[in-house]
């Protein structure tokens, strides 16, 4: 019998002294041998369950027996990747309940008594699809896939429960998963057409028998013969393209015809040994931690008295966060959810009690429909917005209280209501516990460690009684509160009848002190005080007394904090005088304060409003095929296609279902992190610094080696003895693979642990110890300090200019502004992380992993090993999400793994947490722009003369690619604006943090935003209409930019957008619509905004134009590409299939793309710089045309009728070669750019010109954005996006649409929630200095499914053929990013009107992003200055 490990005495955990003993009461109790758990349907049996342990996650468990459709995202259950069904036969009502569950924090062993229903197990491509997963597919509703299997079953679960869910329905609940590429709408299409009130049409009338189709002028996607709109082409088969609403194209085909209750959802009938398995309880006992499953309350405090310190887990939300991201051992866990006593709800005449474990999404549904200002009505409204579907299906109102959050949402709201908790322990009995009373200090709470709390009794509110709920935070959804307070008043008539007073009054809050706390002065000071504006102005002062919030606290943002608590005092205000005014109207009462129409505003709240509806239409011209750049071309000559299939149309053009779709609504397309590891394959771990900015003074991995299983501890010392490089790095080889000696950044990798698991190898890795020395006095983190300290890279120092800026800026009347604009970075968020399998052979090794550069990747990972490059084979099947931050970022973790893999000689794999992916492989840049810009009036117009701007650049502690995305920035800074004069400067920090790198728009971004700034400042200043000043600074065709490239003939295209973006947005009546609303409404204010953009298309470094295709012809007639792209969700492969499809005359579904591979296609460039389709269009072409040549004289010899089958099969014989190589280069004239050429006298083109030709072609568009602001919380929502897109003769137009729409979100995101937070020298709470605060999605907000463009509309252009790209297409997948700052300008829009309207004269800077925090922070109003910050106050950032 051996002694369980005994865990660290300060770690607050417990250990039984044989992990064999147990308590007599559980001695009969079923064993882990009995253990019963179903998944899709069927029982697992004991080799199934034999690794499962108390702290095993049901998403291991599901992936380790090979259910790799559950995906691992984040790991604290905020992304929504590993959602799974858990459903369970519900006693009391009789029926099967069917509950969406975050499997990465859901305990494997908590689905005992359970059918586990995966992605798998709700349909497959080799048999019937669920209708989720067909509506998906067919709607485009994934693009990289990973989060999809998530998707899918998060929405199935809804409809499982209700196969008759309403919009409202599905809108409320579907919270719980984050989409990085879709931008959701077509997700939230799939989810509405199986919606029983779904409207049918974007207009909200079902479109097939819309009585005024034949006006129509939408472009739509399906055939009817029917419906003939004004501007549909000529007939194609006897029907025209018409418009058709998600919900009506489905129903228009019989395969979508199904409903749920005709299918069988998985698993039922629901197992009979299931309704009988639940109501015993069992206990499992391994590697030292003891579960125990109670189903009694005596049990429970049995339990509780024998051992004290044992954690109570129910939905394990916070027991699992601490046990994976606290380092916390817990050796004996309590399950609470199987108990009976402790679940359920009941209603007294005057109160409510909730069983302390009963799910919150059971006690939300119980009081939905309640009186504004009633208990209920507030606490649905708090716990409709509390986490996600996911959490409160399993997390309970006990965990809550007891784990004494100091920005819980439901904890100020329980204390506001004075609720009282039952606790009860085996020695003491029953006692009461107020809830105001309750929280002590930091995370401790007057519960006794062998209490148990039993239920919590809410009082119902009385008459004149009102509860109110708010909470404001980055994001709306599913996110923690920055502030949040339930707020509580009791109101009676004066004595006299002549007005209302105070009789008594309760506020309650969380994130203004270490625990939730009441604010008793502002309680006292109201008490029998009239209810009045005047009494809550000064309530407000005694509230600032209340909460005392220091400016250094932790969490930062003391201004902001205070502000918003008495903004809701304020809000709490006015909409309990506003339900007053109702309540007490003609019942002989006291007058009541009436609120101004302006004013009643601020009673709004996102909290207590319905979820939006997102609606929108896709536009796009009537598919056709347009020759490109390889018409005409000597080596592109294409011969005519072999054959064309009976009754299609062209391949190209046609909006094909993505390659993988089907695969990843079914959860079986595989990533990295899927495939099998070998038998003998073993787990690996990084090892990463705690500290930077010092050197190492030693790594001793002693205590990690003695650690069963763990079978090597690799460091720097060990990969020099291996013959291995130790040398990084894409530009500069400034990188190392393992920290020999100088330390840079905190996460800087030391060492790896390969373990024979996942969990030894991190718990290992946690073990070795890591001495440090020589710190630096001054730790470099931000641009400012770089600038203080002159660290810079040199050899990113380039200008560009010119016309004359002294000249331009001497110019009589010239209107000047100047200053600084801050923008902040952005993480990747890729929904999977970093992954690599390294697999040793005898001749060398095969990288399996997750990155968008084999070819790089390849290379590195020989150059650690200490291998040549042919004999290490990169694969590459698919990436969950790159964004830039695979393309270099991703090879010191390959290249690590591999030298692991070849010292212990057996295959490693090593896959990256969500935190140690976002600490460790860089972000977008942050960016300081210093600059002068000058306009003048000519002619009754504002036109823009010179701009002087310097752009500096945070790059990390390496280079890494931060030189060329400086460069772009300076390559965009023109915007699409012509000046006079322009100079622009630009250098590269360096800093502390890890290398900064690639991210989508690569620096254009940056320099888009930041002259679209500069512009919004000189038309205010010279008060003109932003819109028209910038309509009329356009570039013209002809005109040269900046760096000397001319707009040629035919390919300026930004006016015509633009003038199409005001005209299917509406303008004038929306702008119409913004007025009447601002002068209504004191405390919501519109804004709108337009924002044009052109993004450069072609690698700015010449060489890195090119790329190769192998194409195998088949003598079935099927095509096999391989290329050297790879696929991330972009399309790349579904459009080269439609290329290649298109070259042989065959449908799209004869063309398959294999996996990226650098045996099939060598030395490939990093698919990036959206220039993916055009290099591997034309490379595929390329060889498509080759083997097409071949085979002219036997398709003359068999005649025109011949299939390709028959074709390449008669070649075969004729011994042709059906394979050939592809291969693409840009023309030397239209790409490269020489910083260092300079001009020898003889130049006779524009300014810079003789420098090169950066650009292939430039992709353009525009849009319009309408926003709302809540100035007294900073909430925003946009209302509406109107894109309009250049993007050539497209191949796949949905492809195309669905990356506008997730650009556009993403650079929404950036724009707005997506903040980034250092330990620097604005934030001396984050310590060490260096670290990344905003770690994982619990405290960095990509936007969820609520922050979409309520209205998101997207028109591609027609008539903008490319003659420049392959088929006359454009790259789409990084140009459409910048228009999301559209939402930031509206936004600033907004403001700047209710600055106006407060009597803020100075002028406002509204840096970047626009958080909640900034934009509550610009009004410029009383309650601000209350909370310490004057008109012109700027938020703290990270830049």
């Amino acid at each position: 019998m051996a002694p369980a490990p005994h865990p660290n005495p300060n770690s607050g955990s417990i250990a039984l002294e044989y992990e064999e003993d147990q308590p007599n009461l559980t001695k009969k109790w079923r064993s882990d041998k009995d253990i019963c758990i179903f998944v899709n349907g069927v029982k697992m049996r004991a080799k199934e369950l034999v690794h499962m342990t108390p702290t095993t996650t049901l998403l291991s468990f599901l992936r380790s027996n090979g259910l790799t459709g559950t995906k691992l995202g984040c790991a604290e259950g905020g992304c929504g990747a590993c959602t799974a069904i858990v459903s369970r036969w519900d006693t009391e009502r009789g029926q099967v309940v069917h509950r969406s569950v975050n499997a990465c924090l859901f305990p494997a062993v908590a689905a005992d008594g359970c059918n586990v229903i995966t992605v798998e197990g709700l349909g497959s491509t080799r048999g019937t699809m669920h209708p989720v997963q067909e509506r998906m597919t067919k709607s485009h509703g994934s693009q990289c896939g990973f989060c999809t299997p998530g998707i899918v079953v998060a929405m199935s679960a809804i409809f499982a429960n209700n196969p008759e869910a309403t919009v409202d329905e599905v809108e409320e609940h579907m919270d719980g998963n984050i989409c990085r590429c879709t931008g959701y709408r077509p997700i939230w299409d799939t989810a509405k057409s199986l919606c029983s009130d779904a409207k049918k049409g974007p207009c909200g009338t079902s479109c097939n028998s819309c009585q005024t189709r034949d006006g129509c002028d939408i472009e739509h996607l399906i055939p009817d013969p029917g419906c003939t709109p004004n501007n549909v082409s000529a007939p194609h088969d006897k029907a025209n393209n018409t418009c058709s609403s998600s919900h009506d194209k489905f129903d228009s085909d019989p395969v979508f015809n199904k409903s749920f209750k005709e299918l069988d959802f998985p698993g039922l009938p629901f197992p009979e040994e299931l309704k009988e398995t639940h109501v015993t309880p069992f206990t499992i006992s391994k590697n030292g931690v003891r579960w125990y499953d109670p189903n009694t309350l005596e049990d429970m405090l049995n339990l509780k008295d024998e051992f004290p310190q044992a954690k109570i887990v129910v939905g394990n939300s916070e027991v699992g966060i601490e046990q994976k991201f606290k380092n916390m051992k817990y050796r004996v866990l309590v399950g609470g959810s199987n108990v009976a006593a402790l679940k359920g709800i009941t209603e007294t005449s005057n109160s409510y009690v909730f069983g302390a474990n009963t799910p919150l999404n059971d006690i939300a549904h119980h009081c939905e429909g309640g009186p504004v200002g009633s208990t209920p009505f507030a606490i649905q409204n708090m716990l409709r917005w509390f986490a996600s579907t996911q959490i409160r299906n399993t997390a309970s109102l006990a965990g809550n209280l007891a784990t004494a959050s100091p920005i819980s949402d439901m904890n100020p709201m329980l204390a506001a209501t004075d609720a009282v908790m039952k606790v009860q322990s085996k020695a003491r009995g029953e006692r009461a516990i107020r809830v105001p009373e309750f929280f002590l200090a930091y995370r401790k709470t007057a519960l006794q460690s062998d209490e148990v709390i039993v239920d919590v009794t809410v009082p119902k509110t009385g008459k004149f009684e009102y509860v109110f709920p708010f909470k404001q935070a980055k994001r709306r959804e599913d996110d923690i509160s920055i502030v949040t307070s339930g707020m509580r008043v009791r109101l009676e008539p004066s004595p006299d009848n002549s007005h209302f007073i105070v009789a008594d009054s309760s506020f309650a809050f969380g994130g203004m002190a270490a625990k939730t706390v009441l604010a008793p002065l502002t309680s006292a000071f109201l008490l029998n005080k009239p209810w009045t504006a005047g009494t809550l102005a000064e309530a407000r002062k005694e509230l600032q007394k209340d909460l005392p919030l220091p400016d250094t606290v932790p969490g930062g943002q003391p201004e902001y904090r205070r502000t918003l608590a008495g903004s809701f005092l304020y809000k709490f205000f006015v909409a309990v005088s506003v339900q007053l005014e109702q309540d007490a109207t003609g019942q002989g009462l006291p007058p009541v304060e009436v609120i101004p129409d302006t004013e009643k505003s601020a009673s709004l709240s996102f909290v207590t409003s319905r979820k939006p509806t997102m609606v929108g239409t896709q536009r796009f011209p009537k598919p056709k095929f347009t020759p490109g750049l390889e018409q005409g071309t000597e080596k592109n000559d294409a011969p005519p296609p072999v054959s064309k299939p009976s009754g299609s149309k062209d391949a190209v053009g046609k909006d094909s279902t993505h390659q993988s779709g089907a695969l990843h609504c079914t959860g079986e397309a595989k990533y990295t992190d899927d495939i099998g590891l070998p038998a003998d394959g073993l787990e690996g771990c990084l090892v990463h610094s705690t500290m930077a900015g010092c050197d190492l003074k030693s790594i001793d991995p002693s205590a990690a080696e003695s650690m069963e299983g763990v079978v090597r501890v690799i460091l720097y010392k060990d990969l020099v003895e291996a013959g291995g490089s130790n040398k990084l790095g894409p530009v500069m080889k400034d990188e190392e693979v393992f920290g020999s000696k100088r330390v840079r950044h905190v996460g800087m990798v030391l060492g790896l642990v390969v373990a024979e698991t996942l969990e030894i190898a991190q718990e290992a890795a946690k073990a070795v110890k890591v001495e440090y020395e020589n710190h630096d006095d001054n730790v470099v983190v931000s641009i400012d300090e770089a600038i203080k300290a002159n660290s810079f890279y040199p050899t990113t120092d380039h200008t560009i200019e010119s016309g004359d800026i002294k000249a331009a800026f001497s110019t009589p009347g010239a209107v000047v502004v100047e200053g600084k604009f801050r923008l902040g970075g952005q993480e990747h968020f890729y929904l999977e992380c970093n992954t690599t399998m390294c697999v040793p052979s005898e001749t060398g090794m095969v990288v399996h992993t997750s990155s968008q550069a084999p070819t790089k990747t390849q290379m590195y990972c020989a150059s650690a090993a200490g291998l040549p490059a042919n004999k290490v084979v990169c694969k590459m099947k698919r990436m969950g999400g790159g964004f830039g931050g695979k393309e270099t970022r991703s090879v010191f973790v390959a290249a690590a793994c591999a030298v692991g893999a070849k010292i212990v000689g057996r295959p490693v794999r090593v896959t990256l947490d969500r935190n140690v992916d976002m600490q460790t492989t860089g972000q977008r840049h942050a960016f300081v722009a210093e600059y002068k810009a000058a306009a003048v009036m000519e002619d009754g117009k504002a036109k823009l003369l010179a701009m002087d701007v310097s752009m500096f650049s945070n790059g990390g502690c390496s280079l890494d690619l931060s030189g060329p995305v400086m460069d772009r920035s300076l390559f965009h800074i023109d915007g699409v604006y012509k000046w006079k004069a322009l100079r622009c400067h630009g250098i590269v920090c360096k800093t502390h943090q890890p290398p900064h790198t690639a991210y989508r728009g690569f620096g254009g971004p940056q320099g888009i935003v930041t002259v679209e700034h500069i512009v919004d400042r000189l038309a205010k200043k010279m008060e003109v209409e932003a819109t028209s000043f910038r309509e009329s600074n356009f570039y013209r065709e002809g005109d040269a930019t900046h760096f000397g490239q001319v707009f040629e003939e035919g390919t300026w295209n930004v006016p015509r957008s633009f003038e199409d973006a005001k005209a299917q947005s509406g303008v004038e009546d929306r702008k119409r619509e913004i007025a009447e609303f601002n002068s209504k409404n004191k405390w919501k204010k519109r804004g709108y905004a337009f924002i044009p953009t052109k993004f450069g298309i072609a690698f700015t470094a010449k060489f890195m134009n090119q790329g190769g295709a192998l194409v195998h012809l088949y003598v079935d007639g099927t095509v096999l590409v391989s290329h050297g792209g790879t696929e991330m969700g972009q399309g790349l492969h579904t459009k080269v299939c439609q290329v290649a499809a298109q070259a042989f005359g065959i449908g799209y579904d004869k063309v398959f793309v294999d996996d990226s591979d650098t045996s099939k296609v060598a030395n490939t460039q990093p698919t990036a710089a959206s220039m993916s389709t055009d290099m591997y269009g034309m490379a595929t072409l390329d060889a498509c045309n080759q083997i097409l040549k071949r085979l002219r004289p036997i398709r003359e010899k068999l005649g025109e009728d011949a299939t390709l089958a028959q074709v390449a099969n008669a070649a075969f014989f004729e011994r042709i070669d059906l394979s050939a190589h592809g291969y693409y280069t840009l023309s030397d004239d239209r790409c490269g750019y020489n910083w260092d050429a300079v001009p020898d006298g003889t130049e006779t083109g524009p300014d810079n010109s003789f420098r090169g030709h950066p650009f292939n072609y430039f992709t353009q568009g525009s849009c319009f954005s309408m926003v709302e602001v809540d100035l007294l919380t900073g909430d925003h929502s946009v209302l509406r996006s109107d894109v309009v897109m250049d993007v050539g003769s497209s191949i796949n137009p949905a492809i195309d649409i669905g990356q506008i729409e997730g650009a556009f979100v993403q650079g929404v995101g950036w724009s707005t929630t997506e903040e980034l937070i250092w330990g620097d020298e604005e934030h001396e709470w984050v310590k060490p200095r260096g670290r990344l605060f905003t770690q994982g999605p619990g405290f960095y907000k990509p936007p969820a499914f609520n922050d979409m463009p309520a209205e998101f509309n997207v028109t591609l252009m027609d008539g903008v053929a490319n003659k420049f790209a392959v088929m006359s297409s454009k790259a789409i997948g990084e140009p459409p990013f910048a228009m999301g700052i559209s939402v930031f300008f509206a936004i600033k829009n907004a403001l700047d009107e209710a600055r106006q309207e407060q009597g803020a004269k100075e002028e406002f800077i509204l840096m970047h992003p626009a958080t909640s925090e900034r934009i509550r922070m610009a009004v410029g109003d009383q309650i601000a200055a209350e909370g310490g910050a004057g008109p012109s106050f700027q938020a703290k950032g990270s830049y």
